[in-house]
């Protein structure tokens, strides 16, 4: 897709990776609708806020609006891409970047599993139930879903999250499918490779941040997989591997990442070497 001229909607985008996917949007010439909970008016524990991404973008020559959304309330996440639409009279691209979590396994407490679950799935589901319409209005589309390496490998504490990851790869996967004859994608984008984002760097004190990677680098790959044809969709794609087999995305980080990402769920599961890259 040629992002100039479309309509943008990001989710999360108050930091991290979405910040910083939608100020390359805008930078692409998209303009771009910028959903989060946090705001100047009512921040977060987490740096960052939709007021200081609008910034960027403005400061840069973007166009873009804040659409604070909290995305555990079904209501919020309707209103979220119907504000997009009616501000810009379009919408084009979406990014669902957005998840939490929390600590916990299956003794976790049954109302944080199903807050994971709200935010990183089901405002996911309804979000592109809402924003299909507007693209076959426009006869094109494209949608990115954001994944971790916790979908496929079972990472100790972050059981939930992890579900709701490989959940929502499935049904990427099948959203995919059902759009494949109206030219509109959608793919997934497994973070796999480590990324200095807010949330990140304050779950990880004290840790080594000399291979991470700046969330700009993360962005290249998400701009990347929208800018394909329609053709390009229901794929499940790993930000390792994207770097290995398209040479996109070239570490910033004082130390290259050397690690090698888990691509098949039975490796995660058994630790057998399943990979394609060995």
């Amino acid at each position: 897709m040629n992002l100039a001229g479309k309509v943008a909607l990001v989710t999360g985008a108050s930091r991290g990776v979405g910040a910083a996917t939608a100020v390359a949007l805008a930078q692409a010439g998209c303009r771009v609708a910028c959903a989060a909970r946090s705001t100047e008016a009512a921040p977060q524990k987490t740096p960052g806020t939709l007021d200081e991404t609008l910034a960027r973008i403005r400061a840069a020559g973007g166009e873009a609006i804040a659409v604070p959304t909290n995305l555990a309330v079904e209501a919020e996440v309707v209103e979220m891409v119907r504000a997009t639409a009616a501000h810009f009279g379009a919408l084009d691209v979406l990014v669902n970047n957005a998840a939490i979590t929390f600590v916990g396994d299956l003794a976790i407490p049954m109302k944080r599993h199903d807050l994971v679950m709200d935010v990183n799935l089901r405002a996911p589901f309804i979000a592109m139930r809402e924003a299909v319409p507007h693209m076959q209005r426009a006869g094109e589309g494209a949608i990115v879903n954001l994944s971790s390496m916790a979908a496929l490998s079972a990472i100790p504490g972050l059981m939930s999250y992890g579900v709701s990851k490989i959940a929502l790869e499935r049904l990427s996967v099948d959203v995919a499918n059902q759009l494949r004859d109206q030219r509109i994608a959608c793919n997934v984008f497994r973070i796999d490779v480590p990324v200095a984002s807010e949330g990140f760097v304050a779950n990880t004190p004290g840790a080594d941040r000399s291979d991470w990677e700046p969330c700009e680098v993360a962005a290249e790959g998400i701009l990347w997989m929208l800018r394909q044809p329609p053709s390009y969709s229901g794929q499940l794609a790993s930000m390792w591997e994207l770097r290995q087999r398209h040479g996109i995305m070239a570490s910033r980080a004082a130390r290259p990442y050397q690690g090698k990402p888990v691509l098949a769920l039975q490796q995660g599961l058994t630790g057998r070497d399943d990979s394609i890259f060995t």
